[in-house]
């Protein structure tokens, strides 16, 4: 298809539920994308080999094996190999892809994204998620796609231009040339269809609806877990992953494997994270394995399991319906930072380690007064303007005046 040909009829345009990605168990091969016989993707599996050569982890082979496995399926649709495609394909691809609906999300036959009436929650205040991929998605579909065809360009097995190309306004010149060192580092390399997203501000939990949510935890397991999330701030998978050897309640310690560097570090935890463990563990004593290398997390239905995210996040999800809120676990990492920069006597570094960031920048986000915050304090100038025009206040008296004499002077009533 050449940049001459008519425009693709994208809104009649039906992609397939063609192939799928499968976990294999194989710490050298986690995942494998399959197509619709079941054989492996060859191209793909190369470009997995790299991300594990890279460092990279299991689950970051999985996000990126789903943004595969769309492109895929746009190119069945489409009736064009990977290896030819080109940037006209990757531009309808974007399209396509910022307008139609999750597979399962809409049962129309066209599948089309179509913006929900329904407002914000209205105990958290989030925007309600629409059928259609959210345009984070969108982004890292367009980052992962063209890192796969830079892969295999220059292997030489792949297209000679990548169907994904850089903005050539943001590629002229030298990058950084003229960077102020006391500004922040604006993204040099972004891609021509890489949508724009909107700037987001971590979202924490108030106080007061902690509190009813925590009260709302079925088990001393969930207590624990909670715990530890809102005072350790540690990512969901990250807590989740803990061995019975790196709790250590003595020092008020918990040892965790960062996601980004994989590097082992250990953060302070509350008293309570600690007390509400050890109920947990004295209520599973004899029901799960013993052992330094064990896991801390088990399910609590039978057969008992070692406790996954999905596992957590459906737990989390349940507390949230009886509350008729959406918070989610990282909402709790959100709610730690938050707690913590507001403490005077910790410094934003002293954050910025605890929570794992490589960079200040990504703390200072957390600087940003929250919603309910913001508001209050605009209601509360409004009021003060109200009273100020109905009776504006007099200035004070100068040196050497009583002010009730004035009072009665000038009629003013006491």
């Amino acid at each position: 298809m050449t940049n001459d040909a008519p425009e693709r009829d994208l809104a009649a345009l039906a992609v397939p539920r063609w192939g799928r990605l499968v976990e294999t168990g194989d710490r050298y091969e986690p995942y494998r994308l399959l197509d619709a016989d079941g054989a492996t993707v060859e191209p793909v599996a190369v470009y997995f080999q790299e991300l594990l050569a890279a460092g990279k982890a299991p689950s970051t082979v999985r996000s990126y094996g789903m943004d595969l496995l769309r492109w895929w399926r746009f190119l069945q649709a489409v009736d064009i190999s990977w290896d030819r495609a080109s940037r006209v394909e990757a531009r309808d691809f974007s399209r396509w892809i910022q307008l139609t609906a999750k597979p399962g999300r809409c049962n129309t036959a066209k599948r089309r994204w179509v913006p929900s009436g329904t407002g914000p929650n209205p105990v958290t205040g989030k925007p309600t998620v629409g059928p259609g991929y959210a345009p984070t998605t969108v982004a890292h579909s367009e980052t992962v796609l063209r890192r796969f065809y830079d892969i295999h360009r220059d292997a030489g097995t792949g297209p000679l231009l990548n169907p994904f190309p850089l903005d050539l306004s943001r590629r002229s010149g030298r990058a950084h040339a003229h960077h102020n060192p006391m500004d922040g580092w604006k993204p040099e390399r972004v891609g021509r269809y890489r949508p724009s997203l909107p700037r987001r501000i971590p979202r924490s939990t108030p106080e007061e609806w902690f509190n009813k949510l925590f009260a709302a935890l079925p088990s001393h397991r969930d207590r624990a877990l909670v715990a530890f999330w809102i005072s350790i701030g540690a990512r969901a998978s990250e807590l989740l992953g803990i061995r019975q050897r790196d709790v250590d309640p003595g020092q008020q310690l918990v040892s965790v494997i960062r996601k980004g560097s994989r590097a082992v570090q250990q953060v302070p935890a509350s008293a309570d994270a600690f007390v509400w463990l050890r109920l947990y563990q004295q209520e599973m004593h004899g029901q799960v394995p013993h052992g330094r290398t064990q896991p801390v997390w088990w399910t609590r239905r039978r057969p008992i399991r070692p406790l996954t995210y999905h596992g957590a996040h459906r737990m989390f999800e349940r507390v949230n319906a009886s509350l008729g809120a959406d918070w989610t676990l990282h909402d709790l990492r959100h709610s730690a930072a938050a707690r913590m920069v507001r403490d005077p006597k910790l410094t934003l570094a002293d954050v910025q380690w605890v929570l794992g960031h490589a960079h200040l920048s990504a703390t200072e986000v957390y600087l940003t007064p929250h919603k309910d915050e913001v508001v209050s304090g605009v209601l509360a100038y409004h009021a003060r303007r109200a009273r100020e025009d109905v009776q504006p206040t007099p200035p004070p008296p100068a040196p050497g005046y009583d002010q009730a004499s004035l009072d009665v002077l000038f009629g003013r009533s006491s």
